[in-house]
């Protein structure tokens, strides 16, 4: 039966608005950096205990609060950010809605000592339950301290869900790293327990940032990607396709300087990829977006990790482009992907990011640096003294250091041809390694390049005197039509037949003589593996794919020294020559020194 309708009191509108923006630890500890970046901080120290459940404090050195203005801090909706509905629009900082202070207020005890540069003494307020308890001066030093303790005291079901302490403790490490990646120019420390566990300086170049972050090796496996449409610049660098991991907690996106979390633009990244790397395999990305804030909602969802684009079609495009055309420019060397620029700067960069690493102390457990270690994304470095994320970006790595050898870039049609394995691998050896090629994995790829290369004039078709009528499971059929207009303009025509049949009328010329049974149900598989919603470029590439692993040379097929050699050329001529369509390697090699450990040499 339904209740009388009343207004909630505000003790409780107040705790069920703290749940929507107060998640677990790492909100506050979320919202409380976001607070000193947003007062000019360029050294913040974040100290956890119990992985933030039992504490939280972050102190920096920014501007500090007024005292008149403490008790207003923790007030709902109070903010110095928006003072007309119109400045919703031009929003470049963290905070904005006040509600932050509030929520944290509500749901545990939280002691404050502020103090700004020309004030003669801080201050010091205790507010416990969203209740001023006290408000007195003291002594302290510029900037803001803010204590929460007692956590979810006063929303018991939501304490009772929250995880141990080293999972608590992750996903407030995983907050702050974001938060470093933004802002360069801050200094920031994590203290766990009365431990240091991480300690990142701050630096003049984005780049150097990002390295910190994820370690002295990084820099060898990615590529820095930059490009603009309209007043929207992309910036930013990406994992070559040899670098990826099960699941995308390895991607950051920022927006004006914001961490945010957006469908469109992991399958953006995800369409750049799909044909370097395997299914269910994704690339690290750390991408910056700068755009008019006009062009951006950022006022829609409570804890800010979300935003609503006015043209997210071009946004999809501009990522999907740029990745493209920084992946084609990547060079194939005996050890997998290679960065273009690696060549000449890649000495330089281990000098630069060796001296840097001097400066700080990154430790999780036991000590090590790799591009999996979350680490501080850093925040807008549009403080004084300090370079904004347009003109670090931009910044090239200087050292006094000469630059080592570079790799040695593969070009298949020098190598020397040594023969065939199973009529499936071909044997290759260069001045310091053997190369082991899958013919088919090669050849699929050559097609796929070509065949895509070639979709803007009419292929080659050859018609079939007798059409192949060709059985489909039920409710394909529709589907298959559904894109015939597509598979027409690929040189395959299809007509429909009966309820679950269809005639095929014309094939591509290499496809001459394959199963077309087989051909269209694997189309069928491949366009009905995910969903049925692509954009038409992708539509494509899914069709070309299955044409390429169709008509491409099979295993246990001997090839003759001239198609090896006519194989090679084609490889070298082409971009993405170090894996197949599907994203599985076509090439592998064995070292001398492997070749010495396998003969116990050494």
């Amino acid at each position: 039966m339904q209740g009388k309708i009343v207004v909630m009191p505000e003790a409780l509108s107040n705790r069920i608005a703290a749940g929507e923006v107060i998640e677990r630890p790492a909100s506050i500890v979320k919202e409380l950096v976001e607070n000193s970046l947003d007062a000019g901080a360029t050294d913040i120290v974040v100290e956890l205990e119990g992985g933030g459940k039992r504490s939280i404090r972050v102190v920096d050195n920014g501007r500090g609060i007024d005292r008149d203005d403490v008790a207003l801090a923790f007030e709902r909706h109070a903010t110095s950010k928006i003072y007309t509905f119109e400045d919703i629009h031009r929003i470049l900082s963290f905070g904005f809605r006040g509600e932050a202070m509030a929520s944290i207020a509500s749901i545990s005890r939280i002691e404050m000592l502020t103090k700004r540069e020309d004030s003669l003494s801080g201050t010091r307020a205790i507010v416990r339950g969203g209740k001023i308890e006290e408000i007195v001066d003291v002594g302290c030093p510029v900037g803001t301290s803010v204590r929460v303790t007692d956590i979810f005291y006063s929303t018991p079901a939501r304490k009772k869900f929250m995880k141990g302490d080293s999972t608590e403790q992750t996903h407030c490490m995983d907050t702050v790293v974001r938060l470093a990646l933004s802002s360069p120019g801050v200094k920031m420390r994590v203290v766990a327990n009365g431990r240091t566990v991480l300690a990142v300086p701050w630096t003049e170049n984005l780049a150097d940032r990002i390295a910190l972050v994820f370690g002295d090796d990084f820099g060898k496996h990615t590529l820095k990607v930059r490009g603009e449409r309209d007043k929207v610049l992309l910036t930013g660098v990406i994992s070559l396709p040899d670098r990826t991991r099960s699941n995308a907690k390895g991607q950051y996106y920022f927006v004006n300087g914001r961490f945010i979390r957006d469908k469109l633009l992991n399958h953006a990244v995800t369409t750049a990829y799909r044909r370097l790397i395997e299914p269910r395999r994704f690339p690290y990305v750390v991408l910056f977006i700068e755009m008019p804030t006009d062009d951006v909602d950022i006022n829609v969802h409570p804890a800010k990790m979300e935003v609503r684009f006015q043209n997210p079609s071009d946004i999809y495009g501009l990522i999907r482009e740029t990745l493209t055309r920084s992946l084609a420019g990547m060079s194939v060397s005996l050890h997998g992907f290679q960065n273009p620029s690696t060549d000449k700067g890649a000495g330089i960069y281990r000098e630069r990011v060796g001296e840097t690493l001097k400066q700080y102390v990154l430790q999780s457990g036991v000590e090590k640096r790799t591009f999996d270690m979350p680490v501080p994304p850093a925040t807008r470095s549009a403080l004084p003294g300090f370079p904004s994320r347009r003109e670090a970006i931009g910044r090239q790595p200087v050292s006094s250091g000469e630059p080592s050898a570079p790799e040695e870039t593969i070009s298949f049609s020098t190598l020397a041809y040594l023969g065939q394995v199973a009529g499936t691998y071909l044997i290759f050896s260069s001045s310091s390694a053997l190369v082991l090629m899958d013919q088919h994995a090669a050849h699929e790829r050559v097609l796929f390049e070509k065949l895509k290369v070639s979709q803007g004039g009419k292929p080659s078709t050859q018609g079939l005197l007798i059409p192949e009528v060709v059985n489909l499971r039920p409710g394909r059929v529709a589907l298959l039509m559904g894109i015939a207009h597509i598979l027409q303009s690929l040189g395959l025509g299809v007509e429909e037949y009966g309820e679950n049949t269809v005639a095929v009328k014309q094939v591509p010329s290499f496809l001459s003589g394959c199963n077309l049974e087989e051909l269209l149900s694997d189309i069928m598989e491949e366009i009905d593996d995910t969903g049925r919603t692509y954009h038409l470029d992708e539509m494509r590439d899914k069709i070309l794919a299955v044409m390429a692993c169709k008509g491409a040379v099979k295993a246990s097929h001997a090839l003759t020294e001239p198609e090896v050699a006519a194989l090679c050329r084609d490889l070298d001529a082409i971009p993405f020559s170090a894996t197949c369509p599907h994203g599985r390697p076509l090439y592998t090699v064995i070292g001398v020194r492997d070749l010495e450990r396998m003969f116990k040499r050494k």
